[in-house]
Parts: structure tokens; sequence; C-alpha cells
């Protein structure tokens, strides 16, 4: 059940290998100031609790996300459960890190644990516990599995995970384990929130900064996600790449040595000497060919990024 087809992975090897070499150079940042260091930790904590919230519909604004947890303020015309959804999200962060470790492998009981953290003043009743009943996901082009059969799979799937039979990428074995988590739908509510945690302490065990999925991916995650239904990973490894690249960016820029002058595609073609239009930089972005990050809705690239990928057109 859990066999991949390395197929539809081929296309992430060139981007696979810009990843690593990225972690490389922040491994070679270390130790970073401790200032600087726990400065970026709040900031992209607070962009996964605003980012995965809102893919699930919660409407806080990522300043006013950031007022509730610094502040502790309610924002009037927001509803409690959006306030519990944001505290919750902030502390369920915080577990990651207490447990998290190179030697860490994936347990049900911190999936369960996560879930429970998620869900808390919200659903008491079922956080933290697997579902006993049949559930269908609006939009979805599969019905989850027999709640009688949850526990198992759950189980099935921490082996395949812990033990890697298909020798995958850290990256790609954490968005295999993201969508079959996602598939299994272990409980009522709080599946996603819980999911884009959870397959995060299989990067974070190995160094890597957490891979945020933005809001404003939403239709294109979703989209991800029912393609890999069917057996085809490509675009979902893709986003997760492209996400855990986006968080090793702001890693690399608190060196100054290392910072490079991203730019919006729409500045950036204003540049001189720049070989390629605006539509078709987007189109590089997006699909990955180069060096590139999304704030919001806009691609951000670098002028070295786009002359690279015309000197390799040339060649």
């Amino acid at each position: 059940m859990w066999k991949i087809d390395p197929t539809y992975l081929n296309e992430t090897q060139e981007l696979l290998s810009r990843l690593k070499e990225k972690k490389a150079e922040v491994d070679n940042l270390r130790p970073i100031p401790q200032m600087g260091l726990d400065r970026l930790r709040e900031e992209l904590s607070l962009e996964w609790t605003y980012n995965s919230n809102g893919i699930e519909g919660n409407t806080l604004t990522l300043n006013e996300t950031r007022v509730v947890l610094e502040d502790g303020i309610t924002i009037g015309g927001k509803s409690l459960r959006e306030h519990f959804e944001t505290l919750n999200h902030h502390k369920a962060i915080d577990y990651l890190i207490d447990i998290v470790s190179p030697q860490y492998e994936i347990r049900a009981i911190d999936i369960l644990n996560i879930h429970e953290m998620v869900m808390k003043n919200i659903q008491d009743d079922f956080a933290g516990r697997i579902r006993n009943g049949a559930v269908r996901i609006s939009g979805a082009n599969f019905t989850p599995p027999n709640p009688n059969k949850v526990s198992d799979l759950l189980d099935e799937l921490i082996a395949y995970t812990n033990e890697n039979p298909d020798n995958l990428d850290d990256v790609i074995l954490a968005s295999v384990f993201h969508h079959k988590l996602v598939w299994i739908h272990p409980f009522f509510d709080g599946n996603g929130r819980t999911t884009r945690l959870a397959m995060n302490l299989l990067l974070m065990r190995h160094g890597y900064p957490p891979a945020i999925i933005l809001k404003n991916d939403r239709k294109k995650y979703y989209s991800a996600l029912n393609l890999a239904n069917k057996g085809d990973y490509s675009k979902l490894a893709l986003i997760m790449i492209q996400a855990t690249e986006r968080s090793l960016n702001f890693y690399l820029n608190l060196a100054p040595e290392h910072y490079q002058d991203y730019l919006p595609i729409s500045n950036l073609v204003q540049e001189p000497y720049i070989p390629y239009g605006m539509e078709y930089i987007s189109l590089l972005a997006r699909t990955g060919k180069i060096n590139a990050h999304k704030e919001g809705r806009n691609w951000f690239t670098t002028k070295e990024a786009v002359l690279e990928h015309y000197d390799k057109r040339k060649k």
C-alpha cells in the first residue's frame, strides 16, 4: 500500500540538490547569533501559525495573529474559535521543538498529542482521539477509510516512515507522510493542521527549518494532495521543497555575507541585462527552475538566479 512510484519524482532531483546546497550553507553559519536566531524562530512560528490556520479558513490576518500571540489581545469581530486555533497552534510548535532531536522517530502518541493541543477548547471531547465514525471531505477526490481501519493504517504509516524502505530523501519522505496522514484522516477535525505540524518533525530532526505552506497557495496545495491520491507526488513534492527553501532563505539572510538581493519579479524585469519577461520568470519560479520564494501572492528571485538559468540554457 505504501509503495511509492519513483518516476513521478524524477523532476525533483535538481530542486533537491539546490535545497541541500542551501542547507549546507545554513549549517556552515552555525553557531548563529542567539538574538537573530530567536527572532527568526518567532517570525517563522508566527507565519506557520497564520498560514496553517488560514488554509483551514481562519480569518485572522498576519498582524492580528501577531497581536493575539504577543499581546494576548482579543480581536473584535473574530470568533473565539479563531483565537483558540491561534494560541493552540503556537503551543503545538513549542511541543515539536521540545521533542525533536536528530534521533527522533515519529510516534502515534506524538500525533495524538499534537492533535489534542490543536483542538483544545475547541472540541475537547474529540481532541487527541482517533475518530470512531465516517467522514467526508468536501472537494476531495477520495473518501477517507473506514474508522475501523484507521488505527492499523496509522501504525502502518508510522512503520513505513521510520523504516523508509524506499530510501526516500528527507523532504520527499515528509511529503509522502504528509499526504498519507491526510488520506487516513484519523480525526473528525483538525487533520490538516495536525499533519502540517507532524510532518515538520521529519524535517526538523534533520536540521531543516519548518516547511510553511502558504495560505495563498491553498488551492494549489489541495490540488497537489488530490494528485497524490492518484500516486503522483510531483506537485506536492514541489510545494514542500519550495516551502522548505523559503525558510532556508530566511536563515541565510541572517548573515550579511550570504545575503542575496531578492526582488519581486515585477521589479526585477526592470533591471538591466535581464533576458526574460515577467511571465516567463514567474513560470520558472513556480516550477522551481530558479532560486525563488513566495511572499503573499508575489514571487521573489534574484538577478543572479535568472542569469544563471539563462547561461545554462545557452550551454
